[in-house]
């Protein structure tokens, strides 16, 4: 694929519709690797004129600051600020829920005022505009799937609707948990979980996710944040159930049934 860095548009004379915030896991992680390029490729399918920051990306620091480093947060930030407004940077997707909740409510504070959309948003409006045309009988078609609201775009930023929106698009049989929506549950990985070790307890939160899941035996679990899908798909492997049931990413399910 050729996704053009920002500094490539302006070496042009050119500004993108919008910069694609690629995030640290969809740069590193083998998983949400595939969640980046997905979202590249529908974008590209979808016309839109997007660019990455490349190498000049960093982490947001909303792990730093979760974790209580505060320095650290705002030495990183600063950076990134400086960057994006360096290169007039107004408009900012990502596939990363922690990303996109620190761009958009803790930025500002510190300079950085972006229009911030989560990728479930944006695809959500190109397939209302008409840019995106669905498969009328897509591989996930009449699937029983369960969805999962991640904290940091349902809780922390309200946003519900447009994934549900695009699991309607795929016409799945979408069964909710018992906790979703604003009483979701989290996975386990929020606020730095992901970086320390289990604190004493008697259960970890992503078995306790997973089991949850299983009681409404869904075909597919569908998540739209890459710290959720690394919790949920080791928690289905505590069960073995892993070869039985994928964890897709809203992006791939979306990218496998375009026409």
């Amino acid at each position: 694929m050729n996704v053009k860095t920002i500094a490539e548009y302006q070496a042009e004379g050119k500004s993108p519709e919008i910069v694609f915030w690629v995030g640290c896991a969809g740069s590193f992680d083998a998983r949400a690797q595939k969640i980046t390029r997905a979202l590249c490729e529908i974008l590209e399918y979808a016309g839109v004129e997007f660019a990455i920051l490349g190498n000049e990306e960093r982490c947001t620091g909303d792990p730093a600051r979760r974790a209580g480093n505060e320095f650290l947060f705002q030495m990183t930030a600063a950076m990134n600020i400086e960057t994006l407004n360096l290169y007039g940077v107004k408009k900012i997707v990502t596939a990363c829920p922690h990303c996109f909740n620190t761009l958009k409510n803790e930025y500002p504070a510190l300079g950085g005022h972006y229009e911030l959309v989560h990728h479930t948003q944006l695809i959500n409006s190109l397939i209302e505009e008409g840019k995106l045309k669905m498969k009328e009988s897509g591989t996930f078609k009449g699937q029983r799937i369960t969805y999962h609201d991640s904290c940091y775009l349902g809780r922390a930023n309200d946003v519900y609707e447009a994934p549900r929106a695009l699991l309607e698009a795929l016409d799945v049989d979408l069964v909710e948990m018992k906790r979703s929506r604003k009483n979701g549950l989290c996975c386990g990985a929020g606020g730095a979980q992901m970086w320390k070790e289990d604190e004493p307890g008697d259960k970890r939160i992503n078995l306790e996710r997973v089991e949850e899941a299983l009681s409404v035996e869904p075909g597919v679990i569908v998540a739209n944040c890459p710290f959720c899908i690394t919790m949920l798909q080791d928690g289905l492997k505590a069960k073995e159930k892993n070869e039985l049931i994928p964890v897709y990413d809203l992006s791939e399910m979306i990218l496998s049934n375009l026409k």
